[in-house]
């Protein structure tokens, strides 16, 4: 029991310095706090919202464009459904999907960075010459051709993002690996005859997991964005989702005389992006010792 308490002791103290640093940045706490509460209520969205019915494509014609209030927070759209309701549920559609496209993009990018910078040679060159290509487009751009070519659907528009985001894992990883593979535990490790593979996946991978969560912490809100453009421009969400994008795409045509449908679809966009990217700048500061203040 005492030597298992010894091991966890310098997990517990590198958790507890964590908590010390993000609580000594008040805004980036706060940024916490309200990303928490976001996506709780994303995941409680269906049960928690006061007019479920609006989610899909209910229609209330005598209830169409009320202004904010009691009774509807933040107003009705077009068909009468309750815009707060809608906000809500798009927490659900736009977290969702940027989780996806960001695991996507690792699956894709962290093994290829990883393989590229252990083996090197022509793996390495074929690896980051495909890697280059891609790069050599830009992300929102590529999307935009990707799901295009797909069709217009939330789940081409995630796929879409996850390919055009993965070369930057590619990147990333290969420059860790080629760093982490000159040390003498993997120098070690191939003395003793262990498999290229199993150096990869055991030893090198393991030790390229600080900057792989800080730059997937910072991706978050870069994603949400791009997945609210491509709903704005009809190649994402398609109605009667509510997603955050397609809904500001609704109300640009009643703008500004309705204010309310284009509003606060877009304060939850600025303040999930805002709190992501807040959030990613302390992940950095706790896990990069480059940037870490004293």
């Amino acid at each position: 029991m005492k030597n298992i308490k010894q091991s966890l002791k310098p997990k517990i103290d590198s958790f507890k310095k964590s908590l010390y640093l993000l609580a000594k940045n008040k805004l980036s706490l706060l940024a916490l706090i309200i990303l928490v509460l976001i996506v709780l209520m994303a995941i409680f969205a269906p049960w928690i919202v006061p007019h479920p019915e609006d989610i899909a494509d209910e229609t209330h014609i005598t209830e169409k464009f009320l202004a904010p209030s009691a009774a509807y927070f933040f107003g009705t759209d077009e068909l009468g459904r309750d815009i707060f309701t809608r906000v809500i549920y798009g927490a659900r559609v736009s977290i969702w999907a940027a989780v996806l496209a960001v695991g996507l993009a690792l699956i894709i990018g962290v093994p290829l960075g990883a393989i590229a910078g252990s083996i090197g040679g022509k793996v390495d060159n074929v690896i980051m010459r495909i890697t280059d290509v891609f790069l050599s487009f830009p992300p929102l751009l590529l999307a935009i051709a990707l799901v295009a070519l797909l069709g217009s659907s939330l789940t081409n528009a995630t796929i879409a993002i996850a390919i055009s985001w993965w070369p930057w894992y590619t990147r990333l990883v290969r420059g860790q690996a080629i760093s982490v593979k000159e040390r003498k535990f993997v120098q070690a490790a191939e003395t003793i005859g262990t498999s290229r593979m199993k150096i990869i996946f055991k030893h090198i991978l393991p030790n390229t997991i600080s900057p792989i969560i800080v730059q997937a912490s910072m991706d978050m809100g870069g994603v949400i964005l791009t997945v609210a453009s491509l709903s704005f421009w009809g190649l994402g969400a398609q109605a009667p989702m509510p997603e955050w994008g397609l809904m500001i795409s609704n109300g640009q045509s009643y703008f500004p005389d309705k204010w309310w449908c284009c509003i606060f679809p877009g304060i939850a966009i600025f303040i999930t992006v805002l709190c992501f990217n807040l959030l990613g700048d302390a992940v950095r500061e706790i896990l990069d010792p480059k940037t870490r203040k004293k």
